[in-house]
């Protein structure tokens, strides 16, 4: 297949996704809207979950570029702010909330869905390779624990609590996680309080 007409149909199973939910995109739908005839659209993809699993992967709506600003502290806040801006604009927002709502009760977009992530922390793992290397990382660190705390929090306060991203939230949700949340200088603060005598 074309590399465009790849792309129209992705693009548009992605817009229908956006528009009328998961329930509501069809194959026949993601051919009218592209222009490609749907025996083509099942030629290559056997279901819309395996569609929308491409799509999610390879289409330009939710794609992104992994910083490279020479510090973690600085990768991290500008992969968080791109996070932010997928979630609070359109369709790339509709998208990622209907994807994820859609995943909750169907086993095989719920595959795709986790491809897609795999995907993009596949892609984030390189910055935690260079800072390793600047030696701004200890070995033991836990990437994915990382990220899962970081997008986390902004798909909690975007999607989930429906509450705008305050100025510089990026920056202090990586400062939580990358300095601790405990008083400074004091040398019991993150530890648990003693119980019993």
């Amino acid at each position: 297949m074309a590399p465009r007409k790849k792309d129209e149909i992705l693009n548009a199973a992605l817009r229908l996704l956006a528009e009328r939910g998961y329930e509501g995109l069809t194959i026949e739908g993601v051919a009218e809207r592209s222009g490609v005839n749907k025996t083509t659209i099942y030629r290559w993809w056997p279901s819309k979950a395996a569609l929308l699993g491409t799509a999610l992967v390879e289409a330009r709506a939710l794609d992104f570029e992994v910083p490279d600003t020479g510090s973690l502290r600085g990768d991290l806040s500008a992969l968080l702010r791109g996070l932010a801006r997928l979630l609070t604009t359109p369709p790339a927002a509709d998208i990622a909330v209907a994807a994820l709502g859609a995943a909750a009760g169907n086993p095989d977009l719920a595959a795709a869905v986790k491809g897609f992530f795999a995907d993009r922390f596949a892609r984030e793992r390189p910055m935690f390779e260079r800072a390793r290397e600047r030696g701004e990382l200890d070995e033991s660190a836990d990437p994915m624990l990382i990220v899962d705390m970081l997008a986390g929090a902004v798909w909690l306060r975007v999607v989930f609590r429906q509450l705008p991203l305050d100025e510089g939230f990026t920056d202090h949700a990586v400062t939580a996680v990358l300095d601790g949340v405990g008083r400074r200088g004091d040398p019991r603060a993150g530890r648990p309080a003693q119980t019993g005598g």
